[in-house]
């Protein structure tokens, strides 16, 4: 039995991070499989340090679609990084914020004494995502599977039927789909733009920021945590490859609404892109870092998870933020920058309403004033998922490896990482900047 109440909690570091561009989903199957991607961003970030593969405790990784050769896929990337057969390794899904959850997850491991080194974050390769056939298709095949003899066997053959062919389905949109509302995600930001008034000007507003920070993020070099991707044609990747530097609000206003053809406002502009990417983080104990003489990028303070309706899935990085306010004494002055993930423009903009909304949160927390307003300037400062992209697996990590490169550029000292997830949640983590620039 595990004595919880008499665990002296350690504090866990995070030393460094990478993770490689995210890549635009182009209408098939992209090049890197998801442990490709993991372990492009995890390679060169080990190589960095004078400790070995096989010196982690153990790897965790976060993942919602990986490949029926990818099973476990945690494991699967910690033996192609080298880390050695009798290395634990495990695999975690919360949806949007698996990356999260595997951070934090590691997190607690070392908190606890159980490890030292961890490496821990997130990777998908939704491009991937296999097409489903129809349940007719299905039985037919088991059918023919299932006979005996082949006499029998053409029998069931002489069974198929043209329409079984029709109309497969991309696991991707059942995966994007809370069929306990029967509501896709872009459907349940239409609800929070109609709820808190968000105009198709001020989203379609908000992405063109996305757009026009990441742009110039990359051009001041701001993103150094990403690793190049190498492909087969000797060819390399080495930065996002979804921003749209040329776009503008005229253009993005011509773009027609996606998940509500007749009366919505969400478009593929002003929604994060379908991505393939992965970041990785390495964290430490402090015994580690005295161990191996590792560097500290920053300390992970804090970490909370929320529950909401379904139907107001964009909303749960409020209820996750709210937490760690009421935990932690915390007010808007004490946050110097923020990451929300860009799931969604009219999805942001909803949760800075409801941060600022005193209704809301004496409602929902029983604040007597609302959280307060965040200053547009502090988040998403490089840009977010609407122009770099969303891989579901892997975006919580990012968020937060990229927050830590803010604070410490910026010689801020604490910043929080928030992220929606599909099917009503919210998860929210606070880190403290280690560094002076």
């Amino acid at each position: 039995m595990i004595e919880a109440a008499n665990v002296q909690l350690r504090d866990v570091y995070i030393v460094d991070g990478a993770r490689t561009p995210f890549l635009k989903m182009k209408g098939k199957p992209g090049e890197f499989s998801a442990s490709d991607l993991a372990v492009y961003a995890g390679r060169e970030l080990i190589e960095k340090y004078t400790f070995s593969p096989s010196q982690f405790d153990e790897v965790v990784i976060g993942c919602v679609m990986p490949s029926p050769e990818e099973a476990n896929i945690g494991r699967v990337i910690a033996l192609r990084l080298g880390c050695g057969k009798s290395m634990p390794a495990w695999t975690v899904q919360r949806n949007c914020a698996s990356g999260l959850q595997a951070l934090d997850s590691a997190a607690k491991d070392i908190a606890m004494g159980r490890h030292d080194l961890v490496l821990a974050g997130g990777t998908e390769a939704m491009s991937r995502a296999p097409l489903l056939y129809n349940e007719d298709m299905i039985n037919w095949k088991a059918s023919i599977m299932n006979a005996k003899g082949w006499k029998n066997k053409l029998r069931a053959y002489t069974k198929f039927r043209p329409y079984y062919f029709t109309q497969p389905v991309i696991a991707l949109l059942k995966g994007l789909t809370d069929f306990s509302i029967n509501l896709n995600m872009g459907q349940t930001a239409e609800n929070l733009a109609y709820r808190f008034q968000i105009s198709r000007n001020e989203m379609d507003q908000f992405s063109l920021n996305s757009h026009e920070r990441v742009a110039q993020a990359q051009t001041n070099h701001y993103f150094p945590e990403i690793n190049t991707l190498y492909g087969k044609n000797n060819d390399f990747i080495l930065e996002d490859d979804g921003v749209r530097k040329d776009t503008s609000l005229q253009k993005l206003a011509n773009l027609k609404p996606f998940f509500d053809k007749k009366f919505g406002q969400v478009t593929a502009g002003n929604s994060s892109q379908i991505s393939d990417g992965a970041a990785l983080l390495i964290l430490a104990s402090e015994a580690a870092v005295q161990k191996y003489n590792l560097p500290v990028l920053a300390k992970i303070i804090d970490v909370s998870w929320a529950g909401v309706e379904p139907v107001d899935m964009g909303l749960g990085p409020v209820h996750a933020v709210a937490k760690l306010f009421k935990q932690h004494e915390l007010s808007m002055s004490d946050i110097d920058y923020w990451e929300i993930n860009e799931a969604f423009a009219a999805q942001v903009l909803a949760c800075l309403e409801a941060f600022d909304s005193e209704e809301y949160c004496r409602q929902h927390f029983g604040f007597d004033k609302a959280i307060g307003k965040i200053d547009t300037a502090k988040l998403n400062v490089d840009g977010g998922a609407i122009a770099i992209g969303h891989p579901v697996g892997a975006s919580g990590a990012r968020i937060v490896l990229h927050l830590a490169e803010v604070l410490r550029r910026n010689k801020a000292k604490k910043g929080m990482a928030a992220i929606c997830i599909g099917g009503g949640q919210g998860g929210a983590m606070l880190i403290e900047n280690m560094q002076e620039g």
